[in-house]
């Protein structure tokens, strides 16, 4: 299990490879010495996930940890609703949906059918305005379970010291940037 890679790496990963080297070195560092208000908020959104708090109803579950042997993820689900054999990953805000949100609900879905869950539907939830968003399960969606597959492999293979930044746009929206040498920007 040293190679796991973990769910949230997926998403991670598409942003900006060179995130996820920041986030284990800041490790458990005060997130308030690094995170923006948009991270913090984030975090605070999950709250009644984490503290299992979300919901009193047997048949709901939430934050569970999982783990998908297939690919080697490991990782939490955010909701887990039994009677509708519904998997949720709730954000803060969803102002697009990026790949790499549905790749985590494709990470959680594979790992609960292996614990033995039934899952007939995922979803994304954006908190804030309260939208919802069905995804399609990766057997209804082959061209996305086949980038979903490559974003795997493409971070198990994935070389530090040649990645290069192209897109100063995610430089602009990156907590890391003032320590990145990689950063696109010029102070």
């Amino acid at each position: 299990m040293d190679d796991a890679i973990l769910i949230t790496e997926l998403n991670d990963f598409i942003f900006c490879p060179i995130s996820i080297y920041f986030h284990k070195m800041y490790g458990n560092m005060d997130k308030m010495m690094y995170q923006t208000s948009d991270q913090l908020n984030g975090t605070s959104a999950h709250e009644s996930i984490d503290e299992h708090n979300y919901s009193s109803r047997k048949d709901t579950i939430s934050s569970l940890d999982v783990f998908c042997e297939k690919y080697n993820l490991i990782g939490k689900i955010d909701i887990y609703i039994g009677n509708k054999k519904l998997l949720v990953e709730r954000k803060k805000i969803i102002r697009q949906v990026y790949d790499g949100y549905v790749f985590q609900l494709y990470a959680q879905y594979f790992s609960m059918i292996e614990m033995g869950y039934e899952v007939k539907k995922i979803k994304l939830h954006s908190i804030d305005d309260n939208k919802s968003y069905d995804i399609k399960l990766p057997e209804e969606d082959p061209i996305m379970f086949e980038k979903f597959e490559q974003t795997i492999e493409k971070i198990r293979m994935f070389d530090i010291d040649s990645f290069i930044q192209t897109n100063s746009e995610k430089c602009k929206r990156c907590i890391y940037e003032p320590a990145c040498d990689r950063t696109l920007l010029t102070n």
